[in-house]
């Protein structure tokens, strides 16, 4: 079996977010970039596939050259191979295009990714690249199993799950629940050091047309400080919803 698994680059959540050029342009300088958690759990669930299957399993990525560490890391953790689509990725459709070309030249039977990115959280290029392909698809995967060419999926639905079987090839947005936080895995220093050696392959784009354009970015607004009230003085509470929440 041959697994796919797509890896955003994104910033830290801990990061420090600015913007560049009239505000139209994420600043990147001094941010630190990670593999996306969503992703991390398809790849995580790919390695088991290669542990207990002997499924082979690739890492792609459609970025620049700065994205690169991250694809190492996957690597590290133990993926086979990775690629590198070599042009920025400027929105979801353009992203699936350029992913359903690597997927078209390698012929997966599995693709993996995570639900969405945390950066964007679009909730696009699995579905779009499913379309594209004209595969099946599902989304909010919270178990997986594989069976031959058949795949048995479990996803988040209101008040619930569903179970729901399909032939490969496939294509699953995975999110938590796929595997369990504690079971993620962490490059150790011998993933590391064959991680160096593993082939990372560097593809040019189709040069897909963007769908869209970034006009601007806007930062949440602060939040006020906060008051504290006397439990025993109800009045000035009252007098603080009336006059300055004005919810009452």
């Amino acid at each position: 079996m041959k697994i796919l698994v797509c890896i955003s680059h994104v910033p830290d959540t801990t990061s420090k977010i600015n913007f560049t050029e009239n505000d139209s342009k994420f600043d990147t300088n001094g941010v630190q970039f990670v593999i996306n958690p969503f992703d991390e759990f398809a790849l995580t669930r790919a390695m088991w596939f290669k542990e207990k299957q002997g499924a082979t399993v690739t890492v792609v990525n459609v970025g620049t050259i700065t994205s690169e560490p991250t694809l190492r890391k996957a690597l590290a953790i133990g993926a086979d191979n990775a690629i590198r689509v070599n042009t920025e990725a400027t929105d979801g459709f353009a992203v699936a295009k350029e992913l359903a070309e690597v997927v078209k030249n390698g012929g997966y039977d599995l693709i993996l990714a995570g639900r969405e990115s945390i950066d964007y959280n679009g909730e696009m290029v699995p579905g779009m690249l499913a379309t594209i392909l004209d595969y099946n698809f599902v989304n909010a995967c919270i178990q997986l199993d594989i069976d031959g060419d058949k795949a048995t999926v479990s996803r988040e639905i209101d008040g619930g799950k569903e179970v729901l079987t399909s032939n490969l090839p496939l294509i699953i947005a995975g999110q938590k629940g796929l595997v369990e936080e504690k079971d993620l895995r962490i490059p150790n220093m011998r993933g590391i050091m064959m991680a160096r050696k593993k082939p990372l392959t560097v593809v040019e784009p189709i040069n897909s047309t963007p769908a869209t354009s970034i006009v601007s970015f806007e930062k949440q607004a602060a939040k006020s400080a906060c008051k504290i009230v006397d439990a025993d003085n109800v009045e000035e509470l009252i007098s603080l919803l009336h006059n300055e929440a004005k919810v009452i």
